[in-house]
């Protein structure tokens, strides 16, 4: 058996789609590992695991438990793509939060590094939902997966921090999607891609998604990168990388 098999990542990072975290693990080993039934595919380096649980909380939390049986990771991050709740965040913008809040139940986790409130939310939010959001939460931001990984961290008793760039301003009105994202949290890009072809009065709107995901997504993979390189320099005389924590 290949020695990578007993490899141990020390830091989980759990993020909904490929697309947000293409530029950081592009050049990683991909594993296609089976937990609980369901094959996950990890992308491996060092002492880190990235993988992709799918759009929606469920999705991310069998991602998080699947990294957190399989890798035993120190901490765990949830990563990827947010909406701005204000004019203040603009595209591109990195949203590290201080607390995360279910928007379902009300529940939140505290983290004791980062700033502001990131509530998760079971759908896509319009500017009027986004609204309401942060009137209700104090939040400065939304996404669809934080709270299900932080609550998988916590009911295994592992680190939780949250990294979050954003993809779309507080008064951007998404075309539909939700028609094309399936029972396990994939969005079918080619069949979007089609449905939009013959709705020209989309294209304004799908053209400016594309270009605020790849910014969003590059500032984020920069800002993992300066994180891992810092986290993960630290070794002890064994060679093997020391705990990890959440950035300050």
């Amino acid at each position: 058996m290949d020695m990578s098999e007993f490899a141990k990542a020390r830091i989980a990072i759990i993020a909904a789609l490929e697309r947000e975290v293409r530029p950081l693990v592009k050049r990683w080993r991909v594993a296609e590992k089976e937990y609980c039934g369901r094959q996950f595919r990890f992308f491996e380096t060092d002492d880190v695991v990235v993988v992709c649980g799918g759009i929606g909380a469920e999705g991310a939390r069998r991602a998080a438990e699947a990294a957190i049986v399989l890798y035993s990771p120190n901490v765990i991050y949830s990563v990827g793509f947010a909406g701005a709740l204000n004019s203040e965040l603009k595209i591109g913008d990195l949203v590290e939060p201080r607390r995360v809040v279910n928007a379902s139940d009300g529940s939140s986790t505290d983290i004791d590094r980062g700033k502001g409130v990131l509530v998760t939310s079971t759908a896509v939010a319009s500017p009027a939902q986004k609204s309401r959001l942060r009137e209700s939460f104090g939040a400065q931001a939304v996404d669809m997966e934080a709270a299900a990984v932080a609550r998988a961290a916590e009911a295994r008793g592992i680190g939780f921090a949250a990294l979050k760039a954003i993809s779309d301003d507080c008064d951007f009105t998404f075309p539909e999607t939700d028609r094309f994202v399936d029972s396990g949290g994939r969005f079918r890009e080619a069949r979007f891609a089609l449905f939009a072809a013959v709705r020209p009065w989309l294209w304004p709107r799908v053209a400016k998604l594309a270009r605020d995901s790849s910014r969003a997504s590059r500032a984020l993979c920069r800002s993992l990168q300066n994180l891992l390189d810092s986290q993960m320099s630290i070794s002890d005389d064994s060679g093997h990388a020391l705990e990890a924590v959440p950035p300050r």
